[in-house]
């Protein structure tokens, strides 16, 4: 992916700034891990004058995340990704932090069901598992 540089540069910011509760090293640890196996996902850029913006990462219906630039965010383009996404997929799936507020009620927002709580090994915080159909 010729993209892939950006992206991780999107990846990495949005993690940081949307994950304050986690120490902003784990995300730095992880980087060559996530750069190494993001061309294996399904990948779904939004772009505007050649600029990507934002994208979303797939693994079949699990949504990976949904990450945007953080001078464009509330403006709609997180929608119009996971919009995307449900045109293409019958049914899809996502974990995300309990603590990331904004996030969980995007997805409540956007018609996905909480289906159970966990805890996430790697960083001790609690998740919520959401489904769509």
């Amino acid at each position: 992916m010729e993209d892939l540089n950006r992206v991780m540069e999107i990846w990495l910011e949005s993690n940081i700034d949307e994950h304050a509760f986690i120490d902003k090293k784990y995300w730095e640890n992880n980087y060559e891990m996530v750069k190494e196996i993001l061309p294996s996902a399904e990948i779904y850029l939004y772009e505007e004058n050649k600029n990507i913006l934002a994208f979303v990462g797939l693994v079949e219906n699990y949504i990976a995340g949904i990450f945007v630039d953080k001078n464009f965010r509330s403006r709609g383009i997180g929608k119009k990704l996971l919009d995307y996404c449900k045109n293409i997929k019958k049914e899809l799936n996502l974990s995300v932090y309990e603590k990331n507020v904004k996030a969980s009620f995007f997805y409540i927002r956007e018609g996905f069901q909480l289906i159970e709580k966990k805890i996430d090994k790697n960083t001790n915080e609690k998740e919520l598992f959401m489904y769509w159909r």
